[in-house]
Formats: C-alpha cells, structure tokens, sequence
C-alpha cells in the first residue's frame, strides 16, 4: 500500500464522481488485501489486533461511502 494517491488524483475525485466513486473501490480492495496478508502472517499481537480493527473500521467507511456515492452526481 505504498503507492498514495497523487495531488492529481485527489483535484479529479472532486470533479469526477465516476473516477472518485473508482479510486474508492480500488482503495477499498487494497485495503482488505492488506488486512488479509495480516491476518495471515500469523504473529498477531495487540498492534496487529489495533490494526486489524481499525483497518475494518475504514473498510466499513469506505464501503459506506461507496454505497452512498452517486457517480452521476458531483
């Protein structure tokens, strides 16, 4: 997950709903092939139950908002 998302990206996401509504769903796949590759590491200690809760937690929100966003809309 190290590539971020550029300036570019972030300016076309407030004009483009299809795009925003695109990079909410690639973020979202990213983020739970993450949590997945940590889960399955298998040394999980406190920090990596934080973790794994808190990057559920932002799953759920971006999922939300992906359900929520209307591509036709700005």
């Amino acid at each position: 997950m190290s590539d971020l998302v550029t300036k570019e990206e972030l300016a076309r996401t407030r004009t483009d709903p299809a795009f925003r509504q695109q990079l909410l769903a690639h973020n979202l796949e990213r983020l739970l092939e993450a949590l997945k590759k940590m889960r399955q590491a298998g040394d999980q200690n406190a920090d990596t139950a934080r973790q794994l809760r808190e990057g559920a937690d932002l799953a759920v929100k971006l999922a939300d908002r992906l359900q929520n966003s209307d591509p036709r809309v700005a």
